[in-house]
């Protein structure tokens, strides 16, 4: 495991504050509005289905319930919820919602530690719609995989995660030497950038292989690879003229 605490920032000349602003976003979203990650109401109807996608359809199922074998009692599965139309308006409103506590305090964390790196190489604006554009590719990138190794497309999806790849995919280029102070394996060590995101990376890469067996943990690991590549490919065009 590999859990990053903070970076260098001694060449940073302006106030992050669209990355302030996407961090406290993803956060206001889940506390009001997902409450927690408990209303499932909201989370499923602005989630993205990969199937809805495709067709350009809304599509609404009936909850189901579950006997647990082990616990001997029901659960309930909710269905998938009426969405707004269109129903690509969710390829947005996905990347602003979470799952869990741990699933928002990973991505901002990561998102807080480098993205404002990033702004301030290339501009608010710039950084902004580079943001945007990553997690609209790693969206793609998720559907991609999901009917290329025949994962369940109505399957719901949701996170910072594509976007925030994005970022590190942008950030290991500009910044390879950079140091990063990073929890590695219960040890505190400083390390370059690119050997704490190359080793990231790596993981997704080999998790990702998961899919191949269908076996994904509920984690969409083509996101964050179709993600990461975006943000590579993208940021010297970003970086144009800065």
């Amino acid at each position: 495991m590999i859990l990053p605490l903070k970076d260098s920032n001694s060449d940073r000349k302006l106030t992050p504050v669209v990355n302030y602003l996407l961090v406290a976003v993803n956060i206001v979203v889940f506390i009001f509005f997902q409450k927690l990650g408990a209303d499932a109401e909201f989370t499923l109807a602005y989630s993205c289905v990969p199937e809805e996608i495709v067709s350009g359809k809304d599509i609404v199922t009936k909850d189901e319930k579950i006997y647990d074998r082990q616990t001997k009692q029901y659960y309930t599965v909710p269905g998938l919820r009426e969405t707004p139309e269109p129903v690509y308006i969710t390829l947005l409103t996905s990347i602003f919602m979470h799952g869990s506590i741990a699933h928002i305090f990973g991505n901002m964390l990561f998102l807080f530690i480098f993205g404002d790196n990033i702004e301030n190489r290339i501009g608010h604006l710039r950084y902004l719609i580079f943001y945007l554009v990553c997690g609209f590719i790693a969206s793609f990138a998720h559907i991609l995989s999901t009917y290329m190794f025949n994962i369940d497309p109505y399957m719901p999806s949701l996170g910072a995660s594509g976007a925030i790849s994005g970022v590190l995919g942008g950030y290991i280029l500009l910044f390879p030497r950079n140091r990063v102070t990073v929890l590695l394996f219960n040890f505190l060590t400083d390390v370059p950038a690119v050997f704490a995101l190359g080793l990231w990376f790596v993981f997704q890469l080999v998790s990702g292989l998961g899919m191949l067996g269908g076996d994904l943990g509920g984690v969409a690991y083509g996101a964050h690879i179709g993600g990461f590549i975006a943000g590579f490919v993208l940021i010297k065009i970003f970086e144009i003229g800065k």
